[in-house]
């Protein structure tokens, strides 16, 4: 299945529950998915991700690219691959094209953990990066929340006012971007923090999946010093160099909070950081799957 006709099959209204439900599985631990190993090909530069996994009714595995520096060409970071196999016999289902998959399972997660964590009437979102994933986090939210307000910045300028104009942001400085936002997504590949702390309001909400690396931070001490949900406790123990170098104490996994075996204040700032799990993919290759042989989504 190529990317064409993913985009064709796959929408938030049906990618944001489902994401609630996949980590509410993989937080009571109906997952079997060892932790990514992550290929250095170049230092800071070129990655390979391997991530296999297994759910009770779905089985695969995806190879990721991760190419921080095809930024700077404005091309995808990201690309992949997911091979979906039947759960019962072993044999090959499906091979699907996996970057839109990546770009969207990430964003509606993040619009999910919003939709519980942020504040039922936000109407401010201010947007740290113009990349890929600034642009999957504002279409997924805007099934969720009805902003009146949206301010994106970007280290280059010129993205940011680009993205402002396509889609109906306002460019502005760092500090202004964040300061009033009522959900902040921080979506960078940077190796030192860019958001502050001292920037949030009180009861904010903070989506954070950039700087997926254990040495690379985009998020200062004082932001790490709020509550935080993740997507996976071992995962961040092992990539987000957010959790490792702030060492910070992390309250709930996504899906303990879906689930509601962790409860999180509504009064508190929120803080939720992602790396990203095969099991998305694979849920998300097998939803895909199960919708284009009943002949649906063509």
């Amino acid at each position: 299945m190529n990317e064409e006709e993913v985009e064709a099959r796959l929408s938030y209204a049906d990618l944001i529950p489902l994401m609630k439900a996949t980590m509410m599985q993989f937080s009571s631990g109906a997952a079997i998915m060892p932790e990514r190993q992550m290929l250095p090909i170049e230092p800071e530069q070129r990655y390979l991700g391997i991530m296999p996994v297994a759910l009770p009714h779905a089985m695969g595995a995806k190879l990721v690219t991760f190419y921080p520096k095809n930024s700077a060409a404005r091309i995808p970071t990201h690309n992949a691959m997911i091979a979906l196999l039947d759960v019962e016999h072993g044999h090959p289902l499906a091979f699907i094209s996996g970057r839109l998959i990546t770009e969207m399972r990430t964003a509606a997660l993040s619009a999910a953990v919003s939709s519980v964590l942020a504040k039922p009437d936000s109407q401010v979102l201010g947007i740290v990066g113009s990349g890929v994933q600034a642009k999957a986090h504002l279409e997924a939210l805007r099934h969720l929340f009805k902003f009146t307000e949206v301010r994106v910045w970007s280290p280059t300028k010129a993205h940011a006012e680009a993205f402002a104009e396509e889609n109906g942001a306002k460019s502005l400085p760092l500090d202004q971007t964040v300061s009033g936002a009522d959900i902040v997504v921080v979506a960078t590949n940077s190796t030192q923090p860019v958001l502050r702390g001292a920037w949030l309001k009180p009861g904010a909400h903070v989506n954070s999946v950039g700087s997926p690396r254990p040495n690379w931070r985009e998020l200062d001490d004082d932001v790490m010093r709020n509550v935080i949900v993740v997507d996976s406790r071992s995962a961040v123990a092992l990539e987000a160099g957010d959790i490792i170098l702030s060492k910070a104490k992390i309250t709930a996994e996504a899906g303990e909070v879906f689930s509601g075996k962790i409860a999180i204040d509504p009064s508190r700032t929120t803080l939720f950081k992602s790396v990203g799990l095969g099991v998305q993919d694979i849920a998300t290759a097998h939803f895909l799957y199960e919708r284009t042989r009943n002949g649906a989504g063509k």
